[in-house]
C-alpha cells in the first residue's frame, strides 16, 4: 500500500517536471518505485541521498 503510494507520487513529480502530463510519468514512477524496493536497505540509501541533495541544492521547492 505504501509502496503504491510513494510510486504515485514519484510519478506526480515526474510529469510536473515534464509539464505534459500522460503515462510517462505513472510508468516511471510504477518502476522507481518497484526497483527501490527490490533493492532493500540500499535502496532507501539512495533514496535518502537523492532527497537530501534536492533539498540542499535548493530543488525542492515547497508551495505556500
Amino acid at each position: 500500500m505504501i509502496r503504491a503510494l510513494l510510486g504515485a507520487l514519484l510519478g506526480r513529480a515526474i510529469d510536473r517536471r515534464d509539464g505534459r502530463g500522460g503515462v510517462k510519468g505513472a510508468i516511471l514512477g510504477a518502476v522507481g518505485q518497484r526497483a527501490l524496493t527490490r533493492m532493500g536497505p540500499f535502496g532507501w540509501v539512495i533514496g535518502g541521498a537523492i532527497l537530501l541533495w534536492s533539498f540542499l541544492t535548493g530543488r525542492h521547492r515547497r508551495r505556500s
